[in-house]
């Protein structure tokens, strides 16, 4: 793996960081701490052995607590010498050693979502870049704000958090989320230049699994990654319970129909399966906050559990969906069991924010047959009685027929496409007419010449939902200009902005994803890889 393009990040920035330092009357010691604290993480990572030295002498001399102001005569003769050491060989001429080689084999999807907390942006986007190529899928968010609603929207499979952070510290967000991800087993690990023994000790007795010291060997670092991520397979080999709410797990979901399947085939048993979504959840999650939304969840399920029968089997079907099996009954008799369930949990009375409110939820319900005995297909049926069931009006139940409509009325996703490259809008607007997602109905493409021709059209409704493709660079309006905008003017729960760029401009992907991008992707790019991410991020509002 080159990292000659990282050094130079790392050089860039520190000149343009002691430049405009050297423009103010003074600068915070705070401040310089920081730099200095980032500094060194990341440039013993790419390999500038020199420049994490100096740093990590530098910083004795200054402390994140301190108050004091530095004028640039008493910085200048403490930070200016580093930049001699920004060179690109060693001393007797050897090159610096690159850091190890990691390829994928070709076609390999994605399996494991990593959420990275940490804003020094060189080494997240070096550490992305590193993961990316082993095959994981890699959210950034540079502050604790925007971490901690990636983590309750994303659910990614793991967390890999600084301990400094500009708005809240990592202590303060471990704290916030150690209790969800101890029951959704989603490991989390301290990658931090802070190494002190109290500092680890603390972070591993709230129950972080792993504490990683800046500078990372890269090396090392992706194989501890592999090692947690065959560990967590382990882990989900031997549950099959949902932490969360005790119902039964996706797992347990599959092994359960095809039990039944296999019984109705040999015995003739019928039973029928239920789909249970609950109404306007991210309303209550956004509203009351994600631990009223576990709390709502938690008592839903237990609500189910207790009006059901010894044989019924109750899942977590996944995030508020969720599914009943009921063997020997009839579609009918399910029906009537689930109004009773409707009646009762409606009457429900939670509390947050000094003001009561209740939940419903929707439910779409088959019945295997001689003529549907396929368990896809038979899913996808009870898949189809829900949606109805949202689309007319919600809190309700309805048992699938054949006359109900085939597409989800609330799954059309529209794709926006701002960039000045004729070439670029014509080969993606071709893939995504003929793209055809997952759990998405239907996909409407547009696309704009230009930021501001984007920003002038009626573009906008709040009943539909968003990806905008966003080219970072365009004559007329900066893609990071038009970026701002978005974020002033609309939604962020309906609008998700992924930043389309060229390698040369990673720092402006960086400042992106600080102005609110959900996501970038660097020119040139594979549509595959572009539709993944696309669909990722579509799951968050599209559920």
């Amino acid at each position: 793996m080159k990292t000659k393009k990282y050094r130079d990040l790392v050089e860039q920035r520190t000149r343009q960081t002691l430049v405009s330092w050297s423009l103010q009357e003074t600068v915070p010691e705070k401040e310089i701490y920081r730099f200095l604290h980032n500094l060194r993480g990341t440039a013993g990572t790419v390999g500038l052995d020199k420049v994490e030295g100096f740093a990590a002498g530098a910083l004795l001399t200054f402390s994140d607590s301190s108050e004091r102001e530095w004028s640039e005569a008493e910085w200048g003769n403490h930070l200016y010498p580093v930049l001699k050491l920004f060179v690109h060989t060693e001393p007797d001429g050897t090159a610096l050693t690159p850091l190890g080689e990691f390829t994928v084999q070709g076609g390999v999807k994605q399996q494991y979502e990593i959420l990275l907390i940490d804003d020094d942006v060189e080494l997240v986007a070096f550490l992305r870049e590193s993961l990316e190529k082993q095959a994981y899928y890699v959210s950034i968010a540079l502050s604790a704000e925007r971490g901690l609603k990636l983590f309750y929207e994303s659910k990614p499979d793991m967390i890999l958090l600084d301990i400094l952070l500009p708005d809240l510290s990592g202590i303060d967000v471990l704290r916030q989320i150690i209790d969800k991800a101890k029951k959704e087993r989603i490991p989390i690990i301290i990658i931090s230049g802070e190494h002190a023994k109290d500092v680890q000790l603390y972070a591993y007795s709230l129950g972080v699994m792993d504490y990683v010291q800046k500078p990372v060997d890269i090396d090392l670092f992706l194989m501890l990654i592999k090692n947690r991520f065959e560990l967590k397979r382990e882990w989900q080999k031997t549950t099959v319970v949902d932490e969360l709410t005790g119902a039964y797990n996706r797992k347990f979901f599959n092994q359960t129909l095809k039990r039944l399947v296999h019984d109705f085939n040999r015995s003739g048993r019928i039973f029928s399966v239920a789909l249970l979504d609950l109404d306007h959840f991210k309303q209550v999650n956004d509203t009351y906050g994600h631990l009223m939304g576990d709390e709502v969840l938690q008592a839903f399920a237990m609500h189910v559990q207790r009006s059901i029968r010894v044989e019924d089997t109750f899942c977590r079907f996944g995030g508020e969906e969720f599914a009943l099996f009921m063997p020997n009954t009839s579609a009918e008799s399910a029906t009537i069991l689930l109004q009773r369930i409707h009646e009762r949990f409606a009457a429900n009375r939670f509390k947050a924010k000094n003001e009561p409110f209740s939940v419903t939820f929707s439910c779409g319900i088959t019945e295997i047959r001689e003529t549907q005995n396929n368990p896809e297909l038979l899913i996808d049926e009870a898949d189809k009685a829900l949606y109805f069931s949202k689309n007319s009006g919600r809190n309700r139940t309805t048992l699938y027929s054949e006359q109900l409509p085939e597409s989800r009325g609330e799954s059309l996703l529209s794709v926006i496409i701002v960039d000045d490259d004729p070439l670029i809008r014509g080969i993606v607007t071709q893939h995504f007419n003929a793209w055809q997602p997952e759990d998405i109905a239907r996909v409407k493409v547009t696309s704009y010449t230009s930021g501001r021709n984007f920003l002038q059209a009626p573009w906008y409704s709040p009943d539909e939902r968003y990806v905008i493709l966003l080219d970072g660079i365009m004559p007329d309006l900066d893609g990071l200009e038009v970026l701002e905008q978005i974020r002033r003017g609309y939604p962020e729960d309906n609008v998700l902005v992924i930043m389309l760029t060229g390698r040369n401009d990673q720092r402006d992907i960086i400042h992106a994803l600080q102005l609110g991008a959900d996501d970038y992707v660097i020119k040139p790019f594979h549509m595959p890889e572009l539709f993944s991410r696309i669909e990722r991020l579509a799951h968050r509002f599209l559920v």
